[in-house]
């Protein structure tokens, strides 16, 4: 089959690879019929995410039809049209029985690794490194997907795929990082990113009662979708200084909730930390670019929440803690439990709350995905969001 496959730093390329093959009896092999570019990809293309090796297939936005069934498969069968989640969970440890299935203590294979880094291992993620599982990816024309009974959303509608595509990902993390807001009725909350999941995360807020959304960001075609699709105010931080600006849309309390869908790469306008933070990765003394989540900190009012869907990986520095602490701010953060929301939202998209093929400006086939990543890594040609067709 064919698959986008990780060869380097800057160097990924659509090579003739073997066919996924049932491994367990829960597995089942699904042919792809959409899959999706994720801002998290480009930390891959970028080295910023540490244990790949060459050869490993990106991607874990996919969703396509079920072609094959393990034995011990009981919910899904040959044909049925499925949107995978990025999270793979077994469904009966201590953190699958809670609904917290990014957190599952039984799909990383590399479990040893991650905990070396982290202290304790995270769930094995499709296409995105070693440390967490070293899974191939569904950037292909199949994949195979462990746990068939526990991860798969089948769709049963007549929903085209870049409708409910984004299941498998930006769209419950946009969702889950506006409620881990902990957004109350009325509120003013402060988005940094106008990228896809900042955009979902944008139309969550409002879904979860807020009374103002703000979004900030610096490429024009991601600020007016903002404007457009999410009815949010934007701030372009090229052209304003974000707290000064966000105190006087606030009377000077600040936003009530804040949410950094940006996470390690993040970009600014010449502040000291950033520039320090890209110094200390050119030199490999840092991995993170931490600017946003430094700012969000800044700018949120006291008691306020900060949540964090933005992708970080390593040790960052210079977070003010001694500001969040004396605000008394709540921080939450974390891979997203992608299978406690997908039938909730499918539900919403079937009733026409939503129709999320909005953030789609790019569709092509698998073949151009290496151009198209850095396509979408520079911002070029209007990309927003890119929909790959094995």
């Amino acid at each position: 089959m064919k698959a986008l496959v990780w060869h380097g730093v800057d160097d990924v390329r659509v090579d003739t690879v073997p066919d996924p093959q049932i491994v367990d009896p829960t597995d089942v092999i699904v042919k792809i019929t959409a899959t999706a570019i994720c801002g998290s990809d480009l930390h891959l293309l970028d080295g910023y995410q540490p244990t790949m090796k060459e050869g490993d297939i990106l991607g874990h936005e996919p969703m396509g039809e079920v072609v094959e069934v393990g034995s011990a498969v009981k919910k899904l069968k040959r044909g049925d049209r499925v949107v995978v989640p990025f999270v793979i969970a077994c469904g009966e440890c201590f953190f699958c029985r809670k609904g917290l299935y990014s957190c599952c203590d039984t799909t990383n294979p590399n479990a040893k690794m991650a905990e070396k880094m982290m202290g304790h291992s995270p769930a094995g993620l499709f296409g995105f490194s070693h440390l967490v599982g070293g899974y191939a990816g569904g950037q292909a024309e199949y994949l195979r997907v462990p746990f068939g009974d526990v991860g798969p959303q089948k769709v049963e509608s007549g929903l085209r795929d870049e409708q409910v595509l984004f299941l498998s990902d930006i769209f419950p993390t946009g969702y889950m990082a506006a409620e881990r807001a902990e957004i109350e009725p009325g509120d003013t909350v402060a988005v940094w990113g106008c990228g896809p999941v900042a955009q979902f995360a944008i139309q969550s807020a409002w879904m979860l009662g807020a009374g103002r959304v703000i979004a900030i960001d610096r490429v024009e075609e991601r600020l007016a979708m903002a404007r457009t699709h999410g009815r949010a105010e934007t701030i372009n931080f090229d052209e304003e200084h974000v707290y000064d600006t966000l105190q006087e849309m606030t009377g000077g309390r600040g936003p009530d909730r804040c949410i950094d869908a940006v996470g390690c790469e993040a970009h600014s306008h010449g502040s000291i930390d950033a520039v320090l933070d890209k110094v200390k990765k050119t030199v490999k003394l840092g991995t993170d670019r931490a600017h946003v989540l430094r700012e969000a900190i800044y700018c949120c009012r006291k008691a306020g929440t900060v949540s964090v869907p933005g992708v970080y990986v390593g040790m960052i520095d210079k977070v003010p803690f001694g500001a969040a602490m004396n605000k008394g701010l709540t921080i939450k953060s974390g891979q997203t439990h992608v299978q406690r929301y997908t039938q909730m939202l499918l539900d919403k998209i079937e009733a026409g709350a939503i129709d999320p093929s909005f953030v789609v400006t790019h569709m092509r086939p698998l073949d151009e995905a290496p151009e198209l990543y850095k396509t979408f890594r520079d911002k070029k040609d209007g990309c927003i969001k890119v929909v790959l067709k094995p």
